[in-house]
């Protein structure tokens, strides 16, 4: 059975830092791309992050340079470092996981979500 749990969302004030986990089990972690989502209220849910099998990565242009995402595999587990936080950043954060290979990309995968508010 598939599971992502998310945990690290809290309340921050701007310009603090919080670290997101995903903590996956079910599969095996290291040939699945893994990526961070976020939902604010009433909008779409919107890639923050990804990070391929292989170790590359990529940004939304609206968190590059400030967010950083990073994978560990034998944790099974993939991170989102958040620094400098905007009010904007405030969401929910979800993490997603699909097969690296497309052929065998069936299904993506999703957590439950994590909540992250920036307020001061």
């Amino acid at each position: 059975q598939v599971q992502l749990v998310e945990s690290g969302g809290d309340l921050v004030q701007p310009g603090g830092s919080l670290r997101l986990s995903c903590a996956s089990s079910g599969f095996t972690f290291r040939n699945y791309d893994m990526s961070w989502y976020r939902q604010a209220p009433g909008k779409e849910r919107d890639l923050v992050a990804g990070i391929t099998s292989a170790g590359g990565t990529n940004y939304a242009d609206s968190v590059r340079g400030r967010f950083t995402i990073s994978r560990d595999n034998a944790k099974n587990t993939v991170y989102l470092q958040m620094n400098s936080l905007k009010p904007e950043d405030t969401a929910v954060y979800y993490c997603k996981a699909e097969h690296s290979i497309p052929v065998f990309r069936t299904r993506s995968y999703w957590g439950q979500g994590t909540q992250v508010t920036v307020s001061s």
